[in-house]
């Protein structure tokens, strides 16, 4: 491999200038790409990533997701992490959608999974039956008129109960009147107010729509609304993922085993429609990626894996409760001060 390019422009912008640290980091990576290190260029990558997530290198960050998600797919191609490259490839479709890769430059496993990628990146085709992904679907998704719970006594039952303290439950507890109830309510979402000073509540009405959405398309019984489930919570805090993918669970598996999954990523293709479909295999793994750009501030992760398990004997699609999730579901909440 004699240089690193791809037909179509991949890197930095013309003009761009990185600051120092990113820059050494950013160009040690091509050359460990260049030598076939792999192992030590996703080292690199990661000690990149988080330097250019530092307060400042914002511009950095966003500037680097496309050559970082190209890069990072052409060394786990060469590692046999063929799921991986695949979704690595895919996030950087997302940023260069027209862009190729060469053949003649790069092994045949690295052209194959961007092959794959641009397969499960490619538009739905209407006339084929394609479905939209989460993230286009909830782009599109019109919610009903007067989508906010009604102030009476179930009011704390609904998916607000996701965002409400100890302290605010116990209040609530407490209340009778209906008009304790209503200025509970307006006080309860003006503290989550992120312009005080304003009658438009972005959080607000962005979480009722989240929530909207996951009563249409994450519903699995009648009793139990959409956002009520384990999925429908993530989705009201978190939003759509960056990618997701299903697998299913053979008898012999772990449910709790996570290294080494070869889940088929489904990224643009992953449809409302089919998370909502029964399984022909009822054992599976479902699991949405949350890269660093889509996760709540304060949290330090590169990325975010938030696991669902539906295993007969242990529930449909239960949230695995591991301390990367819980944390990052934690600081989604916005806790008052």
């Amino acid at each position: 491999m004699n240089r690193l390019v791809l037909v179509l422009a991949v890197f930095l912008s013309a003009g761009a200038v990185l600051a120092q640290p990113v820059q050494e980091l950013f160009q040690k990576t091509k050359e460990q790409v260049k030598a076939g290190s792999w192992d030590d260029a996703l080292k690199t990558m990661t000690a990149l990533d988080a330097e250019a997530a530092k307060p400042g290198n914002e511009a950095f960050h966003k500037q680097l997701e496309g050559p970082l998600a190209f890069y990072r797919g052409v060394c786990e191609a060469n590692l046999g992490q063929a799921d991986k490259a695949r979704a690595s490839f895919q996030v950087f479709l997302g940023v260069q959608p027209n862009a190729s890769i060469d053949p003649a430059m790069y092994s045949k496993k690295a052209v194959a999974a961007f092959g794959e990628a641009r397969k499960a990146s490619a538009p739905p085709d209407a006339a084929s039956g394609g479905s939209p992904s989460l993230f286009v679907a909830y782009q599109e998704f019109k919610p009903p008129p007067n989508i906010s719970d009604p102030p009476d006594e179930k009011w704390a039952e609904g998916p607000v109960q996701w965002l409400m303290t100890a302290q605010e439950k116990k209040t609530w507890a407490g209340l009778q009147a209906g008009a304790d109830r209503v200025e509970f309510v307006e006080k309860f979402w003006q503290a989550r107010n992120p312009t005080s000073d304003s009658a438009d509540n972005a959080f607000k009405t962005g979480f009722e729509r989240r929530a909207a959405f996951a009563d249409a398309h994450f519903v699995q019984d009648e009793k139990k609304r959409g956002s009520l489930t384990d999925r429908g919570m993530v989705f009201v805090l978190l939003g759509p993922p960056t990618y997701g993918g299903r697998k299913p669970i053979r008898s012999d598996e772990d449910v709790d085993e996570q290294s080494g999954m070869t889940f088929k990523p489904v990224d643009q293709r992953v449809s409302p429609e089919i998370l909502k479909a029964p399984e022909s295999n009822p054992n599976h793994q479902e699991v949405w990626h949350y890269r660093r750009e889509l996760l709540p501030k304060g949290v330090g992760y590169l990325q975010v894996d938030v696991v669902f398990i539906t295993r007969k004997g242990y529930g449909i699609n239960v949230l695995q409760r591991d301390s990367p999730t819980l944390t990052t579901l934690d600081a989604a909440r916005m806790t008052p001060e």
